[in-house]
């Protein structure tokens, strides 16, 4: 029988770092599923599902802690499997506008009080070609319960983006 186990990963960016984690879930007879890695500010961040023969799990966990000793910490969980009462909606947002504090606050506030749930989170601030001032782009990918009022959710998305003063794609 195998083991599902989600792990947080993070430590400073350097080459080699994925190997080193996929070679010894490899080691332990795991399966790499899925995951989502990045760089940011010198930092290297992700988070990973594998599967892994359940025998092997406790050799596993201990292998990659003592990564720790190496500057990467990871932190394995159970793997909880999907959440059953999600829906299937789909829905994408988009947002450019003004860097400024609040933005994401903001936009999570309303999404959190029409009970949408964040699928992934993107987001970056960049140079505006013509003007340079600083632009905070963000892309999210979102989870909509059957009983929200889309209607609803558009008209108070666009209320915060006029407030906040930038631009919202939201489709479903």
């Amino acid at each position: 029988m195998n083991i599902p186990l989600v792990m947080t990963i993070i430590g400073r960016d350097r080459p080699g770092l994925v190997e080193m984690v996929a070679r010894i879930v490899a080691a332990h007879g795991g399966n790499w599923l899925e995951s989502r890695m990045c760089h940011l500010g010198g930092e290297f961040a992700g988070i990973l599902r594998v599967h892994v023969p359940a025998g092997n799990e406790p050799a596993l966990v201990q292998a990659l802690r003592e990564l720790d000793h190496q500057g990467l910490t990871i932190v394995p969980h159970p793997d909880c499997g999907p959440e059953t009462t999600l829906s299937k909606t789909i829905a994408s947002l988009e947002l450019v506008g003004q860097d400024r504090p609040g933005i994401v606050r903001h936009i999570a506030g309303v999404l959190a009080n029409h009970k949408v749930n964040v699928e992934e989170l993107s987001s970056e601030c960049a140079t505006a070609p013509m003007s340079g001032e600083m632009l905070f782009k963000a892309r999210a990918i979102l989870h909509v319960p059957d009983d929200c009022n889309m209607a609803e959710l558009r008209h108070d998305l666009e209320k915060i983006a006029a407030d906040l003063m930038v631009d919202i794609s939201f489709s479903n």
